[in-house]
């Protein structure tokens, strides 16, 4: 990976329930995912300088990304990124780090073929606490507020999907939520994980500042 380790940022003041989530500093923290009572797998790292200029220089303009792909994570996969960066001259270090996390995703769940988009958003994309329906998902934030999750305990379930009057909040306690950091790799299962059912991983895109954008890129396996 392009980045050196950081310290675990596992979440603090949670200790009333079993942990349902698994932090560390070293990619072995990811396969955990498999594990029946783990929902979130992450594992933190710092961004290194290169990769951080890297980040920058596409964002300096205003010239928007949205590059998604669906196939292999040979060579194609960077020629097809570089291509679509706003900055592809600076563009190497970040297209060396999201084809390391392909590998990594294709090697750990089996696959060929992986699905990946980057984009950037000056908005929430999913400002509602919500579960996705599918089986799991790797996310990393580039630059701009992280991704926001929530611990079991302070989740009201019936409350999730579309809003409507009759629902509850999905949100019992505001003070309970939780916020990955930036360049973390964090793997969220969902309710299409087989045996996992009901129990998928509650998150939500943070607001970015007026002003501010996220880079976000997300993997999905197969």
């Amino acid at each position: 990976m392009s980045a050196a380790a950081a310290p675990s940022l596992a979440p603090s003041g949670l200790d009333a329930e079993p942990p349902h989530w698994a932090f560390g500093e070293d990619i072995s923290v990811l396969p955990r995912i498999f594990d029946p009572g783990i929902t979130l797998a992450v594992m933190t790292r710092r961004l290194d300088a290169a990769l951080i200029a890297s980040i920058d220089a596409q964002l300096t303009g205003t010239r928007p990304l949205s590059w998604h792909w669906r196939g292999g994570v040979d060579q194609r996969l960077g020629d097809d990124l570089l291509c679509h960066l706003p900055a592809p001259d600076e563009g190497a270090a970040l297209v060396e780090d999201i084809r390391t996390i392909a590998e990594a995703m294709a090697y750990l769940f089996d696959t060929e073929t992986v699905g990946v988009r980057l984009r950037t958003l000056e908005g929430a994309m999913c400002p509602r606490f919500h579960v996705d329906n599918l089986g799991v998902r790797l996310v990393t934030t580039y630059a701009g507020p992280a991704s926001e999750w929530l611990p079991e305990s302070a989740v009201e379930r019936a409350g999730l999907g579309a809003p409507h009057p009759d629902k509850p909040e999905p949100l019992r306690d505001p003070a309970a939520i939780q916020q990955l950091s930036v360049g973390d790799l964090a793997l969220l299962k969902g309710g299409g994980w087989i045996g996992n059912e009901g129990r998928g991983l509650v998150h939500r895109s943070p607001q970015p500042s007026p002003g501010e954008r996220r880079l976000l890129l997300a993997l999905d396996p197969g």
